[in-house]
């Protein structure tokens, strides 16, 4: 098994397994309460992330940064070709009236020109404000007020549209460009007349602690918050992970490093993400969707050799694996894959940790024929090269990164938000240990407080929510960020997360209840789509929850069942329910009998952006669905 093999050859490198050394502190009971990671990357004292296209241009100008898409072919883009077309966008942006420190919004999915325009913004001297490509108007007219962006480059005509009805009452609306248009080309012709000399003198004025980018939070409670991040936040954040993933990766592997970008850009990470790439010359390509059936034919043609996605890309290609097996009639085949690879996963993990001694002959030959029928055909799905990927956004279920060790694929969990500069903590990739979200980012420190509050402090933590100075000190205490997660450290400093400290429930009984671990579970099985739990002030814990509609469609069609059956008939199907108490049970093994989930309702329908359940970075507004569903609520605590 090649990843097992690519581990044991690390491990010899002690220099490399040194690179992810913490520093822990106790309390006086002996329990560990603060990790520190010494920073890889020294802090930049000069200059700015609008650097790095020149840079390589510089250092290697024919080297392969990035891939286009074009008509299903993967064009190369130099260095040398990815600074000029930034050039000129940052003219075309400067003769629109742009001046240093002014914002440029842009509205859309995860494409090749997104980066252009990143970087052409801060060479031209100014702040990018991302935005949702599914943001509502509504959404669009706060976010464009409260930054004060004067111009706004969107997607399509709908994103426009969206635009223009939104800020249609603002005193000036925003100048807005169309990428299907040829936003970049129009801005190319635009500053046709603006020397390149222009663009090196305001990329030249910008430091390290020039504000870079204000990223707006999720808002799943109220208006969302600008983040204000530096150059020296993104600095610090791309720097130091690749310095402590980048030289792993060459040294067991021997490939040269590339990636699918499928993430939103609108999202930290996304952006965190395109900066290392470029940092380290690892070739990037984008791709708009991360639905399944989109992202599929774009991993296989542009394989990938890692991935960073969120819990929800590994679910469904489990997800889709099952339902694949179970048309073929080896759906029970399947489960019994799942069940040997997340015991062989584990057994190689413990060995490789040194407190185990391994897979026996047996496991290991069930091992061996599960890979020829089911685990070959995972890594076929993240395009056949992919050995290695980073989950982040919530906690991946610590079975299912288990079954993907044992299909070759090891995947590490980080953890951050958008005031962390995306991850603040990352399993180290020398010493995994699934069910953790890992160390320290280098440079950076994780305390929990006495409440049990994660509190992040480092060079990746912002610096202020824009115009919002009490919602900024409400955070923020002698530089630490208080970021309103529970959790824990273990013996050696890896950080565990156990829930949202203000979702904490209490039961009627004074049980206190955190649901975001029965709901992470509950979601990692089909046909779970969303879920809340519920129950506080309550005699016990209950939940609400959807029906996946790809899970709902195999469902149906296994059964040989219409597939516009009403939804009302398929939530109230025993069969139906016999199946979603199955992922009940899952959810509840994690749990006490006083934690867990004693009755659910199964919804028909789904929590969507459009509904307004959901937020545009997917996480569900708790008190929305609580709201929308009183009733269904209510009716679980009827006897």
């Amino acid at each position: 098994m090649g990843v097992r093999k690519d581990l044991k050859r690390a491990k010899r490198r002690a220099d490399l397994a040194d690179r992810s050394r913490v520093e822990l502190v106790r309390d006086e009971h002996g329990t560990v309460r603060e990790a520190r990671a010494a920073r890889l990357a020294p802090a930049p004292t000069t200059g700015s992330t609008a650097d790095l296209p020149f840079t390589n241009a510089a250092e290697a100008p024919d080297a392969v940064v990035l891939r286009r898409a074009e008509k299903g072919v993967w064009r190369p883009v130099t260095a040398a070709a990815f600074a000029r077309e930034v050039t000129d966008a940052a003219k075309g942006l400067i003769a629109a009236g742009l001046e240093p420190g002014g914002r440029v919004a842009v509205m859309s999915r995860t494409r090749y020109e997104w980066t252009v325009l990143d970087f052409a913004v801060w060479a031209a001297g100014g702040r990018t404000v991302p935005v949702y490509a599914t943001s509502s108007a509504e959404q669009v007219e706060w976010i464009v007020r409260d930054s004060g962006a004067r111009f706004v480059v969107v997607e399509t005509d709908q994103n426009a549209d969206t635009v223009t009805t939104g800020t249609a009452r603002h005193p000036e609306p925003p100048r807005v460009w169309r990428l299907d248009a040829d936003a970049l080309g129009e801005l190319t012709a635009l500053g046709r007349d603006i020397a390149d000399e222009e663009v090196a003198k305001r990329r030249a004025a910008l430091t390290p602690d020039t504000v870079a980018t204000l990223c707006y939070t999720s808002g799943t409670t109220g208006q969302p918050k600008g983040c204000v991040l530096t150059h020296a936040n993104l600095h610090a954040e791309a720097a130091n992970t690749v310095e402590l993933l980048h030289p792993v990766f060459k040294e067991v592997t021997g490939q040269t490093a590339s990636t699918l970008l499928f993430l939103p850009l609108a999202h930290i990470l996304g952006r965190t993400l395109q900066i290392a790439c470029l940092m380290a010359r690892i070739e990037l390509g984008h791709c708009p969707s991360i639905k399944p059936d989109e992202l599929r034919p774009a991993l296989r043609q542009f394989r990938p050799t890692f991935l960073v996605g969120v819990p929800y890309l590994f679910e469904k290609i489990h997800d889709t694996g099952r339902a694949t097996a179970e048309k073929i009639g080896r759906g029970a085949s399947f489960d019994r894959a799942d069940r040997i690879g997340v015991r062989f996963g584990e057994a190689c993990l413990n060995k490789f940790l040194g407190v185990g001694k391994g897979p026996g002959p047996g496991l290991y030959a069930a091992w061996a024929l599960y890979d020829l029928l089911v685990y070959r055909r995972i890594r076929k799905e993240l395009g056949g090269r992919a050995r290695y990927a980073i989950s982040g956004g919530s906690p991946l279920d610590r079975n299912l990164n288990l079954f993907f060790y044992a299909a070759g694929i090891i995947v590490y969990e980080g953890y951050g938000l958008t005031e962390t500069s995306a991850a603040a903590t990352i399993v180290p990739p020398l010493e995994p240990r699934p069910g953790t979200v890992g160390l320290p980012v280098p440079g950076t420190a994780v305390r929990i407080a006495d409440d049990g509050e994660v509190l992040i402090k480092g060079g990746i933590v912002f610096g202020s929510y824009w115009n919002n100075p009490a919602a900024t000190d409400a955070v923020l205490t002698d530089s630490w960020f208080a970021t309103g997660d529970l959790g824990a450290l273990d013996e050696d400093g890896y950080l565990t997360i156990t829930g949202r400290k203000k979702d904490i429930l209490v039961t009627s009984g004074g049980k206190n209840v955190s649901p975001a671990v029965l709901e992470d579970r509950l979601r990692s099985r089909s046909p779970v789509g969303q879920c809340v739990v519920v129950g506080d002030n309550r005699p016990y814990v209950a939940a609400l929850i959807t029906l996946d509609a790809e899970s709902l469609a195999h469902w149906l069609a296994v059964r040989k069942l219409p597939a516009d059956t009403p939804p009302s008939d398929v939530v109230t199907d025993p069969r139906m329910r016999a199946d979603v108490q199955k992922a009940v049970d899952y959810a509840n093994a994690a749990v006490s009998r006083a934690e867990s989930i004693r009755r659910f309702a199964l919804v028909a329908g789904e929590f969507t952006e459009d509904n307004g359940l959901l937020t545009p970075s997917l996480k569900v507004k708790r008190h929305a669905v609580t709201t929308a569903y009183a009733a269904d609520i209510e009716e679980l605590y009827r006897s």
